[in-house]
């Protein structure tokens, strides 16, 4: 598979570059829509994913080469070059929710409030993300056969991508971009429920893909390692027990409080 769009003398455009921007720009879209929908001031929510994208993208990269660090001890200058791939997703959440948190902090705006608005843009972006592996042929699960592929009727174009090297791969991105489409839309139909809390959303997003990457990171066969066990699965793990005791707060809060869809929250302040 080509992973470039283009190439024009010394200048290229990879597939990797131009799916996570595209990602960046309609989850940009959809945070400032639903934004509105509630009366935030846009500059606020612009401004705050900017610097939230650019963290966060620093925060995959870091994230990525620590625990790749032997792959560029030889050469630092390769650990820049994000556009060949290497951004870890837990790295750039991880970041991005520290960034975003560190600014509702300064404006004195409800963080949670804030997250819920983000995670359908989240999941969005992910979702579209995940084929710019595709492209660059990694992301991959285990060797597998031309027949097995054949057998899960996926498109042509697939299948020869899976072809690396002359050997057949399990698509596991694939498998986690149709999880967080699928996550996506579920999201944005429970954020419609009249008695949804804030908080909730986080909570859903922060476990389900907790359980889908736990297990497609099962597959993989490049996963970033600590010790013997695969940084994915731990962050995984720990990431679902928050949501879950996220959720059993949540649950405790009187029917009217806190709503999600409430026309006035005081949880936010301009």
């Amino acid at each position: 598979m080509n992973p470039y769009i283009f190439e024009i003398g010394n200048f290229s455009l990879r597939w990797y570059t131009a799916l996570i921007l595209v990602g960046v720009l309609l989850g940009i879209g959809l945070v400032m829509k639903e934004g509105k929908r509630f009366g935030i001031n846009k500059d606020f929510l612009f401004n705050m994913a900017f610097w939230a994208i650019i963290f966060g993208i620093i925060g995959a990269r870091i994230y990525y080469v620590i625990f790749n660090y032997s792959l560029y001890k030889g050469d630092l200058m390769a650990m820049f070059k994000i556009w060949e791939g290497g951004l870890a997703i837990h790295g750039g959440i991880l970041a991005g929710a520290l960034t975003v948190f560190l600014y509702c902090k300064k404006y004195n705006v409800s963080f949670v409030r804030v997250t819920d608005l983000c995670v359908p843009a989240l999941l969005l972006a992910q979702g579209i993300g995940r084929w710019g592996n595709f492209f660059n042929g990694e992301a991959h699960g285990p060797a597998t056969s031309l027949a097995h592929l054949q057998s899960l009727h996926l498109p042509e174009f697939i299948i020869e991508g899976m072809n690396i090297s002359g050997i057949y791969y399990e698509p596991t991105f694939l498998y986690e971009s149709i999880a967080c489409l699928i996550g996506f839309i579920v999201i944005i139909i429970i954020r419609r429920f009249k008695y949804v809390k804030i908080g909730t959303l986080t909570s859903i997003y922060l476990m389900y893909y907790s359980v889908i990457r736990f297990f497609i990171e099962s597959l993989r066969t490049d996963s970033l390692m600590l010790g013997g066990f695969k940084v994915a699965q731990i962050v995984s793990v720990v990431l679902f027990l928050v949501g879950l005791i996220s959720t059993m707060i949540i649950s405790r809060k009187g029917r009217f409080e806190d709503l999600y869809n409430a026309q006035y929250d005081s949880n936010i302040r301009f």
